[in-house]
C-alpha cells in the first residue's frame, strides 16, 4: 500500500485517520470500529463492505 495514499485516506463516515493492518489487508477506523478491506491493492471504502469490529477486538 502506497504510504502517500495512506496519508490522504480517511474514514468515509467520520473522516478520522485510518490504521493500516498489512497482515489483514484492512484499513481500521478506531472511531467507528470498522475495518475496510483492501482487495488487489485497492481500498474498498464502502460502509456496506466494511467489517464491524467486535468490542473485544483490540485496535492498535
Amino acid at each position: 500500500m502506497d504510504p502517500k495514499l495512506l496519508d490522504i485516506l480517511v474514514c468515509p463516515l467520520c473522516k478520522s485517520p485510518l490504521i493500516y493492518k498489512k497482515d489483514l489487508q484492512e484499513l481500521i477506523c478506531k472511531a467507528d470500529r470498522l475495518a475496510y478491506p483492501i482487495r488487489d491493492g485497492i481500498p474498498v471504502m464502502l460502509e456496506d463492505e466494511a467489517r464491524k469490529l467486535p468490542d473485544e477486538e483490540e485496535i492498535k
